[in-house]
């Protein structure tokens, strides 16, 4: 007791802090954001290996729960969260990791496109007969088919099945020629294709600028995939595009959200 009532107040801090990891943390937070200047001043500057590693920033920063050991920061997008244990065998994260790679490029492409021809159609007046996304597919069975970009001239489409199979021919080409590895295809891997036909621009050449895009490429493709998510669930509930879902909030916030829409499916409402 003498010993702590003569101690000065630091030390007994240091003590208590070091005792207690939740505080640890809490105190070097505190003492890192000391150092940094301000905000004003402050020039953010990140390299590749800023995302890699054992210091790589986890999935809820200095209070993540203990990281699994086979998620040793080694691949993009690496957060260190893994509460199922879904990827503790090597064969199931390798899969997991291209399941997630190209279904996050898909939702990007969808994204985009269930946005554009909105946008086109409210502000460039382009004439698309029908823009909104989960209802313009269903043109291809009416008397005049289907036309890209409302021009009959650039792609007209009236069967389905020949929609069907130029999309079986082509993506099965573009698949087949990045999974087999024939030259000119780069040396990323079958996830990562590269050379003048997958990277024509040369944007991978450099390794640290390679390793930073792929981090890029894995965050966008996430927050894509909850877009379309989103998108999927407003289209059954309003009918209508998410353009056209996000003006109606902004016009009138407090009718048009999503608790408002919610208590239609209530029981008995």
């Amino acid at each position: 007791m003498a010993a702590t009532a003569t101690a000065p107040a630091g030390a007994v801090a240091t003590t208590s802090i070091s005792s207690s990891p939740f505080l640890a943390r809490i105190a070097s937070t505190n003492v890192l954001r000391e150092k940094l200047p301000p905000v004003s001043q402050a020039r953010v500057i990140m390299s590749a290996d800023y995302w890699y590693g054992p210091d790589r920033p986890k999935y809820l920063g200095p209070f993540s729960a203990q990281i699994p050991s086979y998620l040793k920061g080694e691949y993009p997008g690496d957060y260190g969260w893994d509460t199922a244990g879904l990827s503790a065998d090597p064969e199931a994260f390798a899969r997991n990791r291209a399941l997630e790679v190209i279904h996050g490029r898909w939702a990007m492409l969808g994204a985009l496109g269930c946005i554009f021809p909105e946008v086109l159609e409210k502000w460039v007046r382009v004439d698309f007969k029908e823009a909104v996304w989960f209802k313009a597919g269903a043109q291809i069975f009416s008397e005049g088919g289907l036309d890209y970009l409302g021009k009959p001239y650039l792609i007209h489409a009236q069967s389905i099945l020949a929609v069907w199979a130029c999309q079986v021919v082509i993506m099965g080409a573009v698949e087949g020629y990045r999974i087999n590895g024939l030259p000119g295809v780069g040396e990323g891997g079958n996830l990562y294709p590269g050379g003048k036909y997958f990277d024509p621009l040369g944007l991978a050449d450099d390794p640290d600028t390679f390793a930073e895009l792929q981090v890029k490429e894995i965050k966008n493709g996430r927050l894509a995939m909850f877009s379309m998510f989103g998108f999927f669930v407003q289209a059954i509930v309003t009918g209508k595009g998410p353009l056209q879902n996000l003006l109606d909030h902004l016009d009138n916030p407090a009718t048009n959200n999503a608790w408002a829409y919610a208590t239609k499916f209530v029981p008995g409402a």
